[in-house]
């Protein structure tokens, strides 16, 4: 990734963690409308970075649940 990529991808990284921790999701649109007010390129990077790692933890969390239902399954 670029340097852009690379910036927008740490604080998405990092703003899902604190949103998650902090039980606040708005706190990812309050980023991005700070990052919106001087970058419009690095909000759209940063946006980008936050729906794909909020969709690969969604898909994670759906695989793990479907794994644990097919081995609970099998036991029975």
């Amino acid at each position: 990734m670029g340097v852009l990529e690379d910036l927008a991808d740490g604080l998405a990284k990092d703003t899902i963690e604190e949103a998650d921790r902090l039980g606040r999701e708005d706190l990812i649109t309050e980023v991005a409308k700070q990052l919106g007010a001087t970058s419009t390129t690095m909000e759209e990077a940063y946006l980008t970075s936050i729906r794909m790692r909020l969709a690969e933890k969604r898909a994670r969390q759906f695989l793990e649940n479907r794994v644990r239902q097919v081995e609970n399954d099998d036991d029975s």
